[in-house]
């Protein structure tokens, strides 16, 4: 057996045991290529670990920390609150503020699963108060992550464009962002349609509410409900109106973007530069903040990026995009790949499989003159549109956060046809968006 089909296996082997048993995959991805870089590839431990981009731990680092403090000292809760109150108290678009404030979140650095629990609980809130259907709530706030989750400073951006440069393709950042932005928005309003919006565009609340809603509704970013009882956790009283600290926080976010995107500085030193400021000018406060660093994230992409280079170095990527592309026509090997990456992703992570999957894409855009970024951005969002599933974090979140006013068995199934259908249909109708005008 050829080291190519040692590292497929290998790789097929640690999404099954990370989908089936609670352990890290990036934790499981450094033990796959520690054996099969020096058992199968004759690679010593130094050369498996040169395979570490220490530029995207840094950045995965520096921008989970800043968004840590911006938690922590009320400035996400300000960012809800402003949104909605904004809308009037119009009851149908609380949903899309809710699609949106997410979007915005992952769009400035935080994961995708922090994002969801911290908005799912409110959102939930929202929906079992009003009678908003809990299914279109809950994926609104999934699809609202995803819309923002490739921005040029978010972690799915990062990687993919990291993947992309490593891998020596043309980095598309405004194309993979936005059609990410506009496959979820057209998701976001089909299911808006479909599920009763329509019927509340006449309801109005008490803007005032939002504000009781949001002080009543925390998430410990978990998975787990949301409440807590008052003897557990300590609150801090804030006045209403936006303070100093989260002005400063606001300036920090924007100063982040212009300085690594316009004066092209490291992202991961600016905002861990940003952080740390934030840090200094309230030390007490954000003493906590560290912990709130997405350090399972950080393992995962470390030690999948390892295994990534591990199938580069065995010949992994060429053998399968060869395969592909050797089913009579490229755009019909673009399509499998979407596919496989859909189907992986709804049980597994969305994190850990972009820094593989890109790769494999390589001999298709070489070969089958296929445009990289649309072909990436189909690959990835094809990838990523599947976290509604009750099997990942995101769908996992909305479906532990559920309002009292639905079972959860009804609840679950809700949530796996919809995923399901998905799946289904999703990877085609975003490569027939995204690959076939270019192809």
């Amino acid at each position: 057996m050829g080291p190519e089909w040692v590292a497929i296996i290998a790789l097929v082997a640690l999404f099954v045991v990370g989908t089936v048993l609670p352990i890290n995959m990036g934790a499981l991805a450094y033990v796959a290529a520690w054996l099969v870089g020096m058992y199968s590839l004759n690679l010593d431990e130094k050369e498996i670990l040169a395979g570490v981009s220490a530029d995207l731990v840094l950045t995965l680092i520096g921008v989970t920390y800043l968004f840590a403090i911006a938690k922590n000292n009320g400035t996400v809760d300000l960012i809800v609150t402003t949104a909605v109150k904004a809308v009037g108290g119009r009851v149908a678009l609380i949903p899309w503020v809710m699609f949106a404030v997410t979007g915005v979140l992952t769009a400035i650095g935080a994961a995708s699963p922090a994002a969801c629990a911290i908005i799912g609980p409110i959102a939930l809130g929202f929906a079992g108060k009003y009678k908003i259907s809990p299914l279109m709530m809950g994926m609104m706030v999934v699809h609202g992550a995803q819309a923002g989750g490739f921005s040029p400073i978010s972690i799915y951006g990062i990687i993919t464009n990291s993947v992309m440069e490593d891998s020596g393709l043309d980095v598309s950042e405004m194309t993979v962002f936005l059609s990410s932005l506009v496959i979820n928005a057209v998701l976001a309003a089909i299911l808006f349609v479909v599920l009763g919006g329509r019927k509340l565009i006449s309801e109005r609340i008490d803007p005032d509410e939002v504000v009781e809603s949001d002080d009543a509704v925390e998430s410990d970013g978990g998975g787990t409900s949301g409440r807590s009882d008052d003897s557990d956790v300590k609150t801090e009283t804030r006045k209403p109106g936006m303070h100093t600290e989260q002005l400063l926080t606001l300036i920090a976010f924007l100063g982040v973007a212009v300085v690594s995107l316009i004066f092209d500085k490291n992202i991961g030193f600016v905002a861990i530069t940003a952080a740390v400021i934030l840090a200094m000018l309230s030390g007490k406060e954000h003493k906590s903040a560290v912990n709130q660093i997405a350090w399972p994230t950080v393992l995962l992409v470390a030690g999948v990026s390892t295994y990534a280079t591990i199938l580069t170095e065995a010949g992994s990527p060429e053998f399968v995009g060869g395969w592909a592309a050797g089913l009579g026509a490229a755009i019909l090997g673009a399509l499998v790949l979407c596919y496989v990456g859909g189907v992986v992703s709804a049980f597994a992570s969305s994190t850990a499989l972009l820094p593989v999957i890109i790769p494999i894409a390589i001999p298709l855009i070489a070969e089958g003159g296929i445009g990289a970024g649309l072909f990436i951005a189909a690959l990835v969002v094809s990838s990523t549109i599947v976290d509604v599933s009750p099997f990942s974090t995101n769908g996992a979140l909305m479906l532990a956060n559920r309002p009292d006013t639905i079972e959860e068995p009804t609840y679950y199934k809700q949530i796996l046809t919809y995923s399901a259908i998905i799946v289904a249909v999703g990877p085609a109708l975003v490569w027939a968006a995204l690959v076939l005008p270019g192809a």
